[in-house]
């Protein structure tokens, strides 16, 4: 077999040399050309209404962003948490809105870092309620052992992370029931999610369940919570208030990038040109800087939401 002469190898080492270059443009160009892109995250099981909400304030956002490089915005969304931590690990999601258990868990898993308190409706801070009927002759959060309560889903802040940080904190264990007719086993503290504040009031009401748990706001709602409910039913315990919801970056974003996005965000309130985004953005009425206090309240809060994690799920 005849070898190769060294002018035929030395070709080869020339054009296997640029076609590993041409492989490595389109990639570094693909990253650079991404940077004028703000991406807005957010974890929706009904992604097109939520693009619709979403939307009108990354309109408003973008083109004031301008003097960072910002030229486009786009919306991601998520199905879960996993997936939106697996976004902000990647650098796919820049901007992240969220209530504050969740936004707590995306810190944990996904290296976001508060950035804004949300305003809604100008409410900053709620409150969970704990309510049982008035009839049940429970008074207190320690009777509830080997009673059943209603949550409404594992991704509620008021109506899950809290209630079970709080039941948890005075070391009482939370098991699992198959249904609301399901029974806790020994001293444990049986929960049931009942998927929205209607079911978990009518739980409560009709007796299926000793228990429910939701926001005060929506403990004062009667579109949440029926008045023909609540005149039968009592509060034994409310919980310190926790934010409403977050605005959240990813760690790695560009620190000009995010100075510039917390300045316009802390200004839209006062812009006319930003009221119907900022309605259509859950109600939002305006974006407040995060004070020692709060700090204080959302590291007992991403604690909390860790047990939870741990120990409950």
């Amino acid at each position: 077999m005849s070898r190769p002469n060294a002018s035929l190898i030395a070709l080869l080492a020339i054009l296997c040399g640029l076609a590993a270059l041409v492989g490595r443009v389109p990639t570094a160009a693909a990253a650079d050309g991404q940077r004028h892109i703000l991406v807005l995250g957010r974890i929706s099981d009904d992604p097109k209404i939520h693009y619709e909400q979403l939307k009108p304030l990354l309109d408003y956002v973008v083109p004031r962003m301008a003097d960072v490089g910002i030229r486009e915005g786009r919306v991601l969304m998520a199905r879960d948490a996993q997936q939106m931590a697996s976004y902000l690990r990647r650098g796919q999601v820049d901007w992240v809105t969220e209530t504050a258990g969740t936004a707590m868990l995306l810190q944990q898993r996904g290296g976001a870092q508060p950035m804004l308190l949300t305003e809604r409706d100008g409410v900053s801070s709620y409150r969970t309620v704990f309510f049982v009927r008035r009839d049940s002759g429970l008074k207190a959060l320690e009777d509830l052992r080997g009673r059943s309560v209603a949550f409404q889903n594992n991704a509620s802040t008021s109506a899950y992370f809290v209630p079970a940080i709080e039941l948890l904190r005075r070391r009482m264990s939370l098991s699992l029931l198959l249904s609301p007719m399901d029974k806790p086993s020994g001293g444990t503290v049986g929960y049931v999610f009942a998927r929205s504040e209607l079911n978990i009031g009518a739980w409560v009401h009709k007796r299926l369940v000793d228990a429910g748990t939701m926001s005060a706001l929506d403990w004062n709602n009667p579109a949440r919570l029926p008045v023909s409910y609540r005149k039968d039913l009592e509060i034994i315990h409310t919980t310190e208030p926790v934010p409403r919801a977050l605005e959240m970056v990813r760690g790695d974003l560009d620190p000009k990038v995010q100075a510039r996005l917390r300045e316009v965000l802390m200004q839209a309130a006062g812009d006319p040109q930003a009221a119907e985004a900022l309605r259509y953005f859950f109600r939002t009425t305006r974006f407040m800087p995060i004070d020692a206090d709060t700090r204080g309240v959302l590291d007992r809060l991403r604690s909390g939401v860790a047990e939870v994690r741990a120990d409950v799920e």
